[in-house]
């Protein structure tokens, strides 16, 4: 008895019988698509539309202003527009009785929320840092008129001010007639009373950054001090608040554009006249006026922006830079 025993070659094998259905073709190994196409439409709709809206309202609004700066257009039609050079700057630096006022009021601005709300908002920090009670309740509370609409706080602090009903005038018994204090009207008061408004709304704000500052400090740091015999002060003044400088550039930066970006609460207490003047002021009634200098409220505009340049651009080149080193 014989068996015949027959070799097939792989290429034999591989070849299906006739009459035979073709065996499924076995997908392609590699690279896998992740996506359909389906999703990246999706995907690309949602980073699209964010920085087509980005660019379209910043950047280019914000390079249209610089060249319009060079012009002179009211507006109406892009013929009507003209090349004057520094003309504009010429007349705003000359020729302008409001400007330099403006100026003045941005930085007093800037000076007394960094002197006033700034260290109260530390102190505030320092205080919810211990883990008091209701700790959460007292941050709410000193917070809260940060989230609230500019607006709304000077339409708030109008009711305060009010000469004939307002709560200052009833408490100093002021609120009688002939007796009188215009605290928006008088030129001598009504910067002082935006500012008190505006203080009370930054010292929340500060409490927050620092209190994220104090959260980060090692307690470490504050053993090895108590062991040395340092008390609550020296242990702030020595160990903690030089830890802090990370949040003390944030907060300088923080409060300078909050200084230079004032408006809307200046506007709702008097749109910026008698006394109140400010950049951003002058920038609106040029633009949007009755008079319509786009070009020379242009020209203002970027005046704000190289004083802010000044600011933020040193903070991000040393943020870098620390980026860099680590």
């Amino acid at each position: 008895m014989t068996t015949d025993t027959t070799t097939k070659s792989p290429e034999a094998a591989s070849v299906p019988p006739p009459g035979a259905a073709p065996a499924p073709k076995r997908a392609a190994r590699g690279h896998r698509r992740l996506l359909t196409r389906r999703d990246r439409f999706t995907l690309a709709l949602m980073a699209g539309v964010p920085t087509v809206l980005h660019v379209a309202l910043v950047w280019v609004t914000a390079l249209a202003s610089i060249a319009l700066a060079f012009t002179t257009w009211d507006g109406i039609g892009f013929d009507s527009i003209k090349w004057v050079g520094l003309e504009n700057f010429k007349q705003l630096f000359n020729d302008n009785p409001q400007f330099w006022p403006a100026v003045q009021h941005n930085v007093i601005w800037f000076v007394v929320l960094i002197l006033i709300p700034t260290p109260l908002g530390l102190f505030l920090a320092v205080q919810l840092d211990k883990n008091i009670r209701f700790s959460r309740v007292y941050q709410t509370a000193f917070f809260l008129p940060v989230v609230i609409s500019m607006a709304c706080i000077g339409f708030v602090w109008q009711l305060v001010y009010n000469p004939d009903t307002g709560l200052i005038n009833s408490i100093v018994g002021a609120n009688k007639p002939g007796h009188y204090i215009d605290w928006i009207g008088d030129p001598d008061l009504n910067l002082w009373a935006v500012l008190v408004a505006a203080s009370w709304r930054h010292t929340g704000y500060m409490m927050i950054l620092y209190l994220a500052g104090l959260k980060g400090v090692d307690p470490s740091l504050r053993e090895a001090s108590a062991l040395d015999g340092a008390n609550e002060w020296q242990t702030f003044k020595n160990v903690i608040f030089p830890t802090l400088r990370p949040t003390n550039t944030v907060v300088l930066v923080v409060t300078v554009i909050e200084a230079l970006r004032a408006f809307d609460l200046v506007f709702v207490f008097n749109k910026g006249a008698q006394g109140t003047e400010l950049l951003s002021i002058l920038v609106t009634n040029n633009i949007i006026g009755e008079s319509s200098r786009i070009g020379y409220g242009s020209a203002i505009a970027v005046v704000l922006l190289v004083i802010s340049l000044v600011v933020i651009v040193p903070y991000l080149v040393a943020t870098f830079r620390k980026e860099r080193r680590s």
